[in-house]
């Protein structure tokens, strides 16, 4: 047979599986990896600076500085590690093989962030540098995980399904992070009160998780939730199949100046980065104070468990609704509508700390709900654009650097995610916050409030505006896709 048709043929039959239908095993298999990440970097996000300056014994202007610094290294690491990714050639895959070999020590790195013994307790330069290799690790495991979704298939439909159940593994990991780590590490805290959790007049053992002496708890939960969270990486690795790959050409191509070229041609890729940017920003202002907030503003951490049981509810069993949504209103207008949702349900929180609803959980229940299901909606289902803003560099460049692209939105994740947990942690500094006392003066709870409450509605607002300006419908995703099609079919690409 003459090659030149032969290889026709076979690019045919690439173009063809490139658009696959996912089989439930495999989208069940990649969300695991969601699911994981958040086991292991998630409780990182969400603890972390409350383990530190309450626990561990720093202030919180430093606990802040150290997450400053490593965010800006990260800066600088990640785009570098993309284009590591995209240049890379292993026998078992491109993208899988980060997630299998950079998994080990990226748990047991995280673990030992709340290495429990009395040598390191309060030692700024151990938490600093076990932070530090926890991120720049995190980081060969996070971008590759997140190239790999645009490697699975350029279906449109079938990405937004991936993305539903992808999201409702990631929010089931928030389940475990937000809702039962808190639980299970006041369980196993010393100091311990028979309390009643606000859940059906259940009442539990619980200890002080402020408490200097919760180090051990902490270690013996996170350090089992590590190996939950490894062995969910395993089956990602296991589970999945990579399809659309960059060809050979493309991939000894790569470039670390890549990243320049294509943040200033892809117009899609700006946008949605400054809304992962500012939506991430304000997710993790609430993750990072929650814990302040519900311990010394609400005064109950003890209905911490059941008020964020409530909050994971729409995350985990009203994530199908997200694609019906879309397809009735539009991209744009979904985050609009669950943005609008984030900002009644911070609205109602903010109403239930006051003085005359706080000894009631009602309203708790309530703006948690609403609130979670604004947020996990809008900062979930962005995640779907990404594939896109994958194939529209494609299209422009006839170069496709999914690493290099995914470590642009990991950056601004990142960047998000540390200025949602470097601010509350200077602002607590500001309003003169003490961690090692047991009720805060009211100056203190104002810059809590600020954080939890204030600040992220003005900064969805900011997103909604973002969004608009997006620039992709689906229509013209489906174009882009069918023209890169062609192009590989005809021998271009």
């Amino acid at each position: 047979m003459d090659n030149n048709l032969q290889k026709t043929k076979d690019e045919n039959n690439v173009a063809k599986n490139e658009f696959a239908k996912l089989t439930w095993i495999e989208r069940i298999s990649y969300g695991a990896g969601d699911l994981a990440q958040n086991l292991i970097f998630g409780t990182v996000g969400s603890m972390l600076l409350f383990y530190l300056t309450t626990v561990f014994g720093i202030s919180a202007a430093v606990g802040a500085t150290i997450f400053l610094v490593v965010r800006w290294v990260n800066v600088f690491w990640d785009p570098w590690v993309g284009a590591v990714v995209d240049r890379s050639k292993f026998k078992s895959g491109k993208y899988r093989p980060f997630i299998l070999y950079f998994g080990i020590p990226l748990t047991v790195c995280a673990a030992l962030l709340f290495f429990p013994i009395d040598a390191v307790r309060g030692s700024v330069v151990y938490a600093f540098i076990s932070y530090l290799a926890t991120a720049l690790i995190y980081s060969f495991v996070n971008i590759p995980y997140g190239a790999l979704n645009a490697s699975l298939t350029r279906d449109n439909n079938e990405v937004s399904t991936l993305t539903t159940v992808r999201m409702t593994e990631a929010n089931i990991g928030n389940l475990m992070v937000y809702t039962f780590l808190p639980l299970f590490v006041q369980l196993a805290s010393p100091d311990k009160q028979i309390k009643d959790i606000g859940l059906f007049g259940i009442k539990l053992n619980l200890g002080n998780y402020a408490s200097p002496h919760a180090g051990g708890a902490y270690f013996m939960v996170m350090s089992i939730y590590m190996v939950i969270g490894f062995a969910l990486l395993l089956f990602t690795y296991f589970g999945v199949k990579e399809r659309v790959l960059p060809t050979k050409e493309e991939t000894d191509s790569v470039k670390y100046t890549d990243l320049f070229a294509e943040i200033k041609r892809n117009k899609p890729l700006q946008i949605l980065g400054m809304f992962f940017l500012i939506g991430f920003t304000f997710m993790f202002f609430g993750n990072t104070v929650w814990p302040f907030y519900m311990q010394y503003n609400v005064g109950h951490p003890e209905w911490m468990a059941s008020i964020n049981l409530i909050g994971s509810i729409p995350g985990i069993f009203l994530v199908f609704l997200w694609p019906i949504v879309r397809k009735r209103i539009g991209k744009k207008q979904f985050f609009y509508i669950f943005l609008t949702l984030f900002v009644v349900g911070q609205v109602i929180l903010w109403i239930w700390q006051t003085s005359a609803f706080k000894e009631s959980p009602l309203l708790g229940y309530i703006g948690r709900f609403l609130q979670q299901w604004g947020i996990t909606s809008a900062t979930g289902y962005m995640w779907s654009l990404v594939p896109e803003v994958v194939s529209y560099g494609e299209y422009k460049s006839q170069k496709r650097v999914a690493g290099i692209i995914n470590a642009i939105m990991g950056l601004f994740f990142k960047i998000g995610l540390a200025l949602g947990g470097i601010i509350p942690g200077y602002i607590n500094a500001f309003f003169k916050f003490d961690g090692t006392k047991a009720t805060q003066s009211n100056t203190a709870l104002m810059g809590i409030q600020w954080s939890m409450i204030w600040i992220p509605i003005v900064l969805a607002v900011v997103a909604m505006w973002i969004m608009s300006r997006y620039p992709l419908s689906d229509a013209d995703v489906d174009r882009i896709n069918l023209e890169i099609d062609e192009r590989k079919s005809e021998g271009k690409l």
